[in-house]
């Protein structure tokens, strides 16, 4: 059974907004059935009432504010069903927002609250969902079924459904959504489509363009720059991870021999890459404003067509992109690169096939009939639904062809990007944070229309295919290495208990390199050592072997099958 928190400290936190959050939310009030009495006695019969009924669905994450039933997907599964979730997004800092809830005892009838999922389990907000699935949710349990010993915790219960269990065939994606050290592309046609490998070979590229190219359409170049603020910082401090050779396992990387897990924020690899970003920084080659720009200014500074490169997610600039696409300068859009730090090293920016099972949505102790918004789920989780989330109309949205598989004309390629089209749809509101599926259709097609190939080939542009016919590549993931097999990725998505010594540990390293990297990188080199010895003699203070000994616990009880270890 999980253990109840004491909540005295996320009182504390939030005692200022205490009597507000006692007093609920009168406008998103749980089950709210615009004057029809839904509350039964018989929440398990077959002849479930469809009178409408309106719940309040809070996603921890940023989003637009919309009611489901205000687009075609959430009026079709509100006939069905007669429910419609009004939607509300984060505003502001998610453990505040979280605490505020918890404090209070008052809850939206579901919440998804990202990485702020053990402090709505700690408080015991989540119901347990077991007894609901049998009864109202068997599309569900046969969608997950691959997965139901990852998300039943140790006391036996389902309390949250995660994103994403892949189903049939793991389909990877043709082009990149995770990480990579991404450069203009007119950097590579200038030096004539050189192959880059390593972070020198990069980095040399960039400066001599930069010498070339001191201004870009008037505005000062920016040879390389990178995403550092508030909890993005991990964009930064996760890179040297990738330039060794692993893929995103967290702060720590698992060996494949041994599966020890062992911290790299003092590594040689860290030390490395910040020493070459010090060299950067030194020759007035690195962007002066890397550590103190926020999110939008970093999105802004990489649409402005001036920057040469930067290491990040794909999916952490896709409105920068978007914007270097309309710009219409195919030559300062980016393409991505799997640098490592010396030869011989294989890169794993790919994926392997994974399952998040620490991120996921719940019902609170504060929703009235329950069982009507898995009945919901259990509509949306089912394939027909879930093309039309991933695919949208057949015939309007893709096509089919002889052999079944689906493809998108140019025609629908366009309709399909159009962000005013998805909204209208719902594929904007579904395509996350609900119970979805990954991998692909019982018919062999890709869940997520961006993952068939048919449909990336398509979306390519002549400017695109002079790039991959340079570099002799079908797609653009294909100049990275296929990923290696890795059963307990990602070992991020362990369950860290809060206030644990394992979480302390997270927090205070991650005030350290937020503190010292910084510090590192701007300092005169002729302190560089000095300074990189500060930060490890400080780091290596914490207790660094309790926070390695649970990871390497974690991934050796998830090749034997457990994935609840705590």
């Amino acid at each position: 059974m999980f253990k109840k928190k004491s909540l005295l400290l996320l009182i504390f936190v939030s005692l200022f907004m205490f009597l507000v959050a006692c007093g609920g939310d009168d406008d998103a009030s749980s089950g709210t059935d615009n004057g029809s009495d839904s509350s039964s006695d018989d929440s398990g019969s077959e002849d479930m009432s469809n009178d409408p009924i309106t719940y309040h669905y809070f996603v921890g994450a940023s989003g637009d504010d919309i009611h489901t039933n205000e687009t075609t997907i959430g009026g079709m599964l509100e006939d069905e069903t007669g429910v419609n979730f009004q939607m509300e997004y984060l505003v502001g800092d998610l453990m505040e927002k979280l605490g505020v809830m918890v404090a209070g005892g008052q809850y939206p009838d579901v919440v998804v609250p990202d990485h702020g999922i053990e402090m709505m389990m700690d408080a015991e907000a989540f119901i347990p969902l077991n007894d609901l699935l049998e009864e109202h949710g068997q599309n569900i349990l046969a969608m997950y079924s691959d997965y139901l010993d990852r998300i039943t915790m140790p006391d036996g219960n389902i309390y949250y459904l995660p994103f994403g269990p892949t189903i049939n065939e793991y389909v990877p994606n043709p082009n990149i959504d995770q990480g990579a050290f991404w450069i203009q592309r007119g950097v590579l046609k200038d030096a004539g489509f050189p192959e880059i490998n390593t972070l020198d070979e990069y980095l040399a590229l960039i400066k001599d363009y930069a010498d070339e190219n001191p201004e870009i359409d008037g505005m000062n170049t920016v040879p390389f720059t990178g995403l550092t603020y508030d909890t993005s910082f991990f964009t930064f401090s996760n890179t040297p991870n990738h330039l060794a050779g692993y893929p995103n396992d967290g702060s720590v990387q698992i060996d494949m021999d041994t599966h020890e897990a062992s911290v790299y924020a003092d590594s040689d690899a860290t030390k490395a890459y910040l020493k070459a970003l010090n060299e950067l920084n030194n020759d007035g080659y690195l962007d002066q404003e890397m550590f103190v720009m926020n999110n939008d200014d970093f999105l802004a500074k990489i649409s402005s067509g001036r920057v040469l490169g930067f290491f990040g997610y794909g999916w952490q600039w896709g409105t920068a992109r978007t914007s270097l696409e309309e710009a219409g300068n195919p030559d300062q859009e980016f393409m991505a690169l799997p640098v490592v730090l010396e030869e011989g090293i294989k890169d794993q920016y790919l994926d392997p096939p994974s399952f998040t099972q620490n991120r996921g949505a719940g019902i609170t102790v504060s929703a009235e009939n329950p069982e009507r918004i898995i009945q919901y789920w259990d509509e949306l989780i089912q394939e027909d639904m879930q093309k039309l989330v991933m695919w949208g109309e057949e015939g309007v949205h893709y096509s089919v062809d002889e052999d079944g598989r689906f493809y998108r004309t140019a025609e629908q390629v366009e309709l399909s990007a159009d962000q005013d089209v998805r909204k209208d749809l719902g594929m904007t509101v579904f395509e996350w944070n609900w119970p979805r599926l990954n991998g692909s259709f019982s018919d062999g097609n890709a869940v997520e229309s961006r993952r068939q190939p048919e449909v990336a080939k398509e979306t390519y542009r002549d400017s695109d295919r002079e790039y991959l016919e340079a570099y002799n590549i079908d797609t653009f993931s294909g100049l990275f290495s296929q990923p290696e097999e890795r059963p307990w990725y990602p070992a991020w998505s362990a369950n860290v208990e809060q206030g644990s010594d394992v979480a302390l540990f997270a927090t205070r390293a991650e005030e350290l390199q937020k503190r010292y990297y910084p510090q590192i990188v701007l300092s005169d080199p002729a302190s560089f050592d000095a300074e990189w010895d500060k930060f490890v003699n400080e780091y290596r203070s914490l207790d660094v072997d309790t926070y390695e000994e649970f990871f390497t616990n974690t991934v050796e009880a998830r090749l034997d099958g457990d994935w609840q270890y705590r």
